[in-house]
């Protein structure tokens, strides 16, 4: 990824069931490892769930996504108002990397590694088990994404369910049938 990266950059597949995406984002390097592993501000642009910072303990993820932006935009059929996975610390590297089992569909790295005064986020989402899913995954890192970047910047994102509709047709075309 290059300096002069946008926010609209899509994930792309480095296998078969593997999702990469990156962000350069507003530094430092704790501030955005802060975003990723505190529940009040990772709540702001993907989930709550307190965290204990060891390898192997769990946690739950708990997902309120009319809430990440205001207004919301129009959530899609077949999504509800709250959504629950539990997950579990696999690896950790503060501030420079952190896994977590990912429900029933594979794990989840998320690695910084910092450019001046910004940040590289790193997720890749692997074992990701059909294409369905993948799609679903890719579609809702990205509009997850716009939303932290757009914090950190402090600027407003775009409705977080007007996203999600826009980039699905995007990575259906995207994503190898």
């Amino acid at each position: 990824m290059t300096e002069d990266a946008t926010l609209n950059d899509y994930g792309t597949l480095t296998g078969s069931d593997t999702l990469r995406i990156q962000r350069l984002l507003p530094g430092p390097i704790e501030r955005v490892w802060a975003h990723l592993t505190e529940s009040d501000l990772r709540r702001q642009w993907l989930a709550a769930g307190e965290m204990q910072m060891a390898t192997g303990s769990t946690f739950e993820f708990v997902w309120r996504n009319d809430e990440l932006t205001d207004p919301p935009g129009q959530r899609p059929e077949g999504y509800g108002e709250e959504h629950r996975m539990q997950s579990r610390i696999t690896e950790l590297d503060a501030p420079h990397r952190l896994a977590i089992e990912w429900g029933s569909t594979g794990g989840v790295t998320f690695e910084l590694e910092p450019h001046g005064a910004e940040v590289l986020l790193t997720i890749t989402h692997h074992r990701v088990p059909d294409r369905s899913t993948l799609l679903s995954i890719s579609t809702g890192w990205h509009a997850h994404l716009q939303v932290l970047a757009a914090r950190l910047a402090d600027v407003q994102a775009e409705p977080f369910w007007d996203a999600v509709n826009r980039l699905k047709a995007d990575y259906d075309r995207r994503l190898p049938a």
